[in-house]
């Protein structure tokens, strides 16, 4: 019995071993699907494909909110496809903001590499957990809650986030209200905001309705 159970496990770990797939780096020609992009063929994989230089520039903070977000996700870094993670470069100038915001498909670990940074998440029960962060400190922000960064101190700041997916999402509150087609109307009664103020930052962002 012994010997018939060892043979057993044997079989189905080199079985199991046979199937696994050392990568799927992302075939960004073809349509992205629930399981991600489907796989570049082998042949045609190089070792560019699993580098991304684009993290190493400073971005242009030069905008309304006075930050940029420079993504390395499966769009721009094909070789993280169906590893689950991903990563982002923060830029902020002095007083700069990344507006409250949430990513719905991931967790997302902050790493400040230049500067302070005020961070901050709102959980689903509106407690609100936020430190001054300085470099070389961590930040985590559990999947789908809204959080926050700002560059404090009247300093430029920087930091690097790592996500728990290849394709974690991003949506800004301020945007999905303001720069969209969501009416004025709608708008004043979710969330109680007087219509003027709504109608002037749908002019600041650009939003109708």
């Amino acid at each position: 019995m012994f010997l018939h159970t060892v043979f057993l496990l044997s079989f189905l770990l080199s079985t199991s071993h046979a199937t696994v797939q050392d990568f799927c780096v992302a075939d960004l020609k073809s349509a992205d699907g629930p399981a991600g992009f489907p796989c570049k063929p082998a042949a045609k994989v190089t070792s560019d494909d699993f580098v991304f230089a684009g993290l190493t520039e400073t971005a242009n903070v030069t905008n309304i909110i006075n930050g940029a977000v420079t993504p390395a996700f499966v769009g721009q870094f094909p070789g993280v496809n169906g590893l689950g993670l991903s990563a982002a470069r923060i830029d902020l100038g002095p007083a700069g903001v990344i507006p409250l915001h949430t990513h719905p498909g991931a967790n997302e670990l902050l790493l400040v590499t230049q500067g302070y940074i005020l961070a901050g998440f709102i959980s689903s029960s509106n407690v609100v957990y936020q430190k001054l962060l300085k470099k070389g400190e961590l930040m985590v922000f559990p999947q789908g809650l809204l959080h926050f960064q700002i560059a404090a101190h009247k300093r430029k700041a920087t930091a690097f986030a790592i996500f728990s997916s290849a394709n974690p999402g991003l949506q800004i509150l301020d945007f999905a209200l303001f720069a969209s087609d969501f009416s004025t109307p709608l708008i004043t009664q979710t969330t109680f905001l007087d219509p003027a103020l709504v109608k002037k930052l749908k002019g600041v962002l650009g939003g109708s309705g």
